[in-house]
């Protein structure tokens, strides 16, 4: 950090000016562009829930377009300007920002604010991330279901703006860090499609019959509970979101627990049981199952489904992760605005059924790659979350300032 303290000490002795967003930059809300208005050609646009999910700090490209007449009611986002995420579901995601640095001017939508400014704009992205902005924006933040930071709240966050020689300094060594990140990413990338091929042709040349899932066993569904229900000690329970976001192939223990006089209102699953998601964002998603191997029943959700049969669960959870579990999947989706997947399709989905002792032998080896490549205790998962703190670390370090005396 020498480097750092020497070029702030020269270029600013009396410390570094902090300063309104509103006072640096111009604030542009967008509006529209709903999911259904991208293209795969035309004009640039970032949308809102993509920048959680699909971008980093900076981008080059967008993965969407929107046509021509579409993009001339949007707002415009030009090169190096911001483009912040206004609402989410929690607070710890709202204001996600990411810096468009493409050559063209491009266009955003809704829940999303566009920043024009004359800073750095990757040191402006980097700073969106900092304990300092977080802060500040838990304190802007309302909702409750919904968490929304407008953009007239976020024009009232106070800024560290050192000199550029010093924001492109600090921008030089968090993209260093961010390069090594993106490579111990792309080798487990890497890990995973080997690992997905690998479980993919193990269950491909199962010595035995296919069988439909309703043949195997039978599904029931959750009973809906909601947020409101859930307490620091009770029943535990799935909700069908985590499948997708808390859970691997398996799990032992519940991530949440629900009121106790909520017992003869709830649905279980059983120990052994296969839990799937019924709903999701996309069709890949949707489907996804966690094998339930606690010691006593949980409650799920009524979006899910717990699937009861004589099959090893964690042979069935790897099983229904394969590419041709996916594709005769696609045939029963669905396919409104949230992607569906009812008991009576899964029912008709085949997977190969081996014996027992056959069933055990895939999982162990399935196993032990699983850990490889998920596990974040062991192996590159261990490094990259190591590398992912030692980088949080440092840009919270470099981006905390004296403030220059008023």
């Amino acid at each position: 950090m020498s480097h750092i303290d020497d070029l702030i000490a020269s270029a600013a002795p009396q410390g570094i000016e902090f300063r309104t967003l509103g006072e640096i930059a111009e604030l542009v809300r967008g509006n529209g562009m709903p999911k259904t208005d991208l293209t795969e050609a035309g004009v640039g646009a970032i949308h809102y829930g993509q920048i959680y999910t699909r971008y980093g700090v900076w981008t080059t490209s967008t993965l969407s377009y929107v046509a021509p007449e579409t993009a001339a009611k949007l707002a415009k986002a030009n090169p190096g300007d911001i483009i912040i995420t206004n609402t989410s579901e929690n607070v710890e995601d709202v204001c996600k920002a990411v810096a468009w640095l493409g050559e063209l001017p491009i266009v955003t939508g809704g829940h999303a604010t566009v920043i024009r400014h004359g800073q750095d704009p990757k040191y402006l992205a980097y700073w969106f991330q900092s304990e300092s902005f977080r802060k500040q924006k838990k304190a802007l933040a309302t909702g409750t279901k919904v968490i929304d930071v407008s953009a007239r709240q976020l024009a009232k966050v106070r800024i560290p703006v050192p000199p550029l020689d010093v924001q492109r300094e600090i921008v030089r060594i968090l993209d260093q860090f961010t390069q090594l990140e993106a490579e111990l990413e792309a080798e487990l990338e890497a890990r995973r499609q080997q690992y997905a091929y690998y479980r993919d042709s193990l269950v491909r040349a199962v010595d035995g019959d296919v069988v439909a899932l309703g043949q195997l066993g039978t599904f029931i569904r959750g009973r809906r509970f909601t947020k409101n229900d859930v307490v620091d000690e009770g029943i535990p329970s799935i909700h069908y979101g985590e499948i997708y976001t808390d859970y691997g192939v398996s799990a032992s223990r519940a991530n949440r627990e629900l009121r106790s006089d909520m017992a003869g209102q709830l649905r279980y699953a059983q120990p052994r049981d296969v839990i799937f998601a019924g709903v999701g964002e996309t069709v890949e998603d949707v489907g996804k199952a966690v094998a339930w191997l606690g010691d006593g029943p949980v409650a799920v959700h009524d979006d899910t489904f717990s699937f009861t049969s004589g099959l090893d669960p964690k042979y069935v959870a790897y099983a229904v992760q394969t590419k041709d579990f996916h594709a005769q999947k696609a045939n029963y989706v669905a396919r409104g605005k949230v992607k569906r997947l009812s008991s009576a399709g899964l029912a008709k989905i085949t997977i190969p059924v081996p014996g027992p002792a056959e069933q055990k032998r895939i999982v162990a080896l399935l196993d032990g790659f699983d850990t490889l490549v998920n596990d974040l205790r062991v192996g590159l998962p261990a490094e990259l979350a190591a590398r992912r703190q030692q980088y949080e670390y440092y840009r919270d370090k470099l981006l905390t300032f004296e403030e220059a005396a008023a």
